[in-house]
């Protein structure tokens, strides 16, 4: 089955709260009416020892898109905008080693998962000896004792290790960092390794273009994996006739008359400049543009009328992947309260990553938008 892929949608959480019934209900009784949390976890912020945790996450367009000609040199004033935000974390749209190895074992459950996301750990393991746990492990033992101004041939090793761990992005980062005369064989590097780094290098997606690059702009080791595709399997247990009801669905969206998707076609078409590019995400922030697609799709899907309500299952398989990739950003900062985090994802996501955060006891989120102008 084909798996679902937001086109063209922005995602926020869309609640409601109904009212306490007057009189206890017996069983039979009892109606899906709401009910009030015990417990508002926000109002614990002004409690926090030490400054609050901030949170900006930049909602990106698929940079593979626009081809393998698009120009790394036209995110250039993006980047130095993010950069004035002096992020001490950067998360990322990417799987793990971790996930990869599980959903590998676990093919007949998540299948295509590996091929569609994952790039394997067999040739660092070839090269280092080492297999994906152990390198995992050996990465955070030398993280815990990295010198202020680790030596080439450090970085060499580190970076060898990300490899094995399934962590290419942050060998990425090491990698950058560099000299150009530094970047040859050696502590742990062969010449395949060398290959792929550079390959990964050059290649056009948001993952290496912008948070790798501003990663090593900032002296940064490493860059977090928080994706998570295990929802997939919510698609994979869908009746016939979901992925028929989705592409109906899409293409409906698509061709929205709203005004706001006409502009996004519109600004998707001039990404061939700095100030293209920059006005493309500064929409892509806007809450108004966030609020347009996800009536368009998310919200639209809810009330997709069918016997199997296919439209919420979509919803359902999107909920869970944004709870599972909020869940590892707060993770990837969970040993840093009060750094200021960074998240680059696919801007479908942005407002998922928004509206779940901010339910966090000691995060504030940071205006992107604002970041960009």
């Amino acid at each position: 089955m084909r798996k679902a892929s937001c086109v063209l949608a922005l995602a926020v959480l869309v609640s409601g709260c109904g009212h306490l019934a007057t009189r206890p209900a017996a069983p039979s009784e009892l109606t899906a009416t709401g009910v009030e949390p015990a417990v508002d976890f926000t109002s614990w912020r002004d409690k926090a020892a030490g400054p609050l945790t901030q949170v900006a996450t930049l909602g990106s367009e698929h940079l593979s898109a626009h081809g393998p000609d698009f120009d790394p040199a036209l995110l250039v004033p993006l980047i130095d905008k993010l950069a004035a935000f002096n992020p001490d974390i950067i998360t990322h749209e990417g799987l793990s080693g971790e996930q990869c190895e599980l959903v590998q074992r676990h093919a007949a459950i998540y299948p295509d998962i590996f091929d569609g996301y994952c790039s394997g750990t067999d040739e660092g393991r070839i090269a280092t000896g080492l297999s994906m746990p152990t390198a995992r492990a050996r990465a955070e033992v030398l993280l815990k004792s990295w010198p202020r101004a680790p030596s080439p041939s450090q970085r060499r090793e580190l970076a060898s290790i990300f490899i094995a761990s399934g962590d290419r992005s942050s060998a990425l980062v090491q990698w950058l960092q560099l000299p150009a005369s530094e970047r040859v064989t050696g502590n742990g590097l062969d010449k395949d390794l060398i290959a792929l780094l550079e390959k990964q290098r050059t290649s056009k997606n948001e993952t290496t273009l912008i948070a790798a690059v501003l990663a090593a702009r900032l002296g940064h080791q490493r860059v977090y994996a928080v994706d998570d595709h295990t929802a997939d399997q919510i698609q994979g247990a869908a009746s016939v006739g979901f992925a028929e009801a989705l592409e109906a669905h899409w293409k409906t969206g698509r061709s929205s008359p709203r005004p706001e998707i006409q502009r996004y076609i519109e600004l998707n078409g001039q990404m061939t400049t700095p100030d293209g590019v920059l006005a493309m995400y500064r929409y892509l922030q806007a809450p108004e543009t966030q609020r347009a697609f996800v009536e368009t799709d998310f919200m639209a899907a809810l009330a997709l009328p069918s016997t199997e309500l296919h439209g919420r299952q979509y919803l359902a398989w999107n909920e869970t992947r944004n709870l599972r990739m909020v869940a590892n950003v707060r993770a990837a900062f969970g040993n840093r309260p009060g750094a200021r985090v960074l998240n680059i994802v696919g801007a479908s996501h942005k407002a998922y990553y928004d509206a779940y955060l901010d339910q966090m006891s000691d995060v504030v989120l940071v205006d992107t938008a604002a970041l960009l102008n």
